[in-house]
């Protein structure tokens, strides 16, 4: 699919602004989804925004210049929030809300898989995106990543999933895989993103708890290169660039 077809399909799919006068017939001659192509995955629980799902134009920009590599890097970084199902061969995802699991389900359309959304009991806010993609791996290297581009969606994915920003400002990675925590360090050292070291912040209290935070001097790199897919995260980082 070609960048413009990602980017209508987006803005289709997503509640932006759709393309002036697009007809089944213009998207088949062009090559792009129709809107009965728009009616793929599971639809959003009732009484659920379009709204809470709608990127800002930031990121609708970025996604529209999206490769599919860079796809599945997110995917991988994005699946450090998610466990998996020996007995169904399936990857599960799970958050307050569904916001950032449609964007992910968005994505894994767009490589060509299958997954669905659904509310976890009937009285918990939890909602859970469930895919059979074969490509994705809990125990993925990123040193498998080959362009710098992929190596930024990893991260990205990796911070949606694991990242935090509490009340206070400071941007943090947490993991309990050290070596998988150090290569992300690695990877923002590379790309002039500043880290403080990484570190186990109480061995008494749990030895295997890691996290390293982004220095304060480069937030806004971190936001610019960086950034995030995650509704919350994004309007967070989106602050601190002001």
């Amino acid at each position: 699919m070609t960048n413009l077809a990602v980017c209508w399909k987006i803005r289709a799919d997503l509640g932006g602004t759709r393309l002036p006068g697009r007809t089944l017939e213009q998207a088949n001659s062009e090559n792009l989804p129709s809107d009965a192509d728009n009616q793929q995955g599971s639809p959003l629980p009732a009484g659920t925004s379009a709204s809470l799902h709608d990127p800002s134009e930031t990121t609708r920009q970025r996604l529209c210049v999206m490769s599919l590599r860079e796809y599945q890097a997110y995917l991988q970084g994005a699946l450090h929030d998610g466990t998996r199902s020996t007995l169904h061969h399936t990857h599960r995802i799970s958050q307050k809300g569904t916001s950032w699991l449609q964007r992910l389900s968005f994505m894994l359309t767009e490589l060509g898989h299958k997954s669905w959304i659904y509310q976890e009991g009937q009285t918990r806010q939890v909602f859970v995106l469930e895919t059979s993609a074969r490509f994705l791996d809990v125990f993925y290297d990123p040193d498998r990543l080959e362009t710098n581009a992929e190596r930024i969606a990893y991260v990205r994915g990796y911070f949606d999933a694991e990242g935090g920003i509490p009340f206070t400002p400071h941007v943090r990675f947490t993991q309990k895989n050290e070596v998988e925590l150090g290569k992300v360090k690695a990877i923002l050292e590379s790309l002039d993103v500043q880290c403080g070291k990484l570190h186990n912040p109480s061995h008494r209290v749990d030895p295997h708890y890691w996290r390293f935070y982004v220095r304060a001097r480069s937030y806004r790199d971190f936001a610019r290169i960086i950034g995030s897919w995650h509704p919350r995260k994004e309007m967070i980082l989106q602050r601190m660039m002001i």
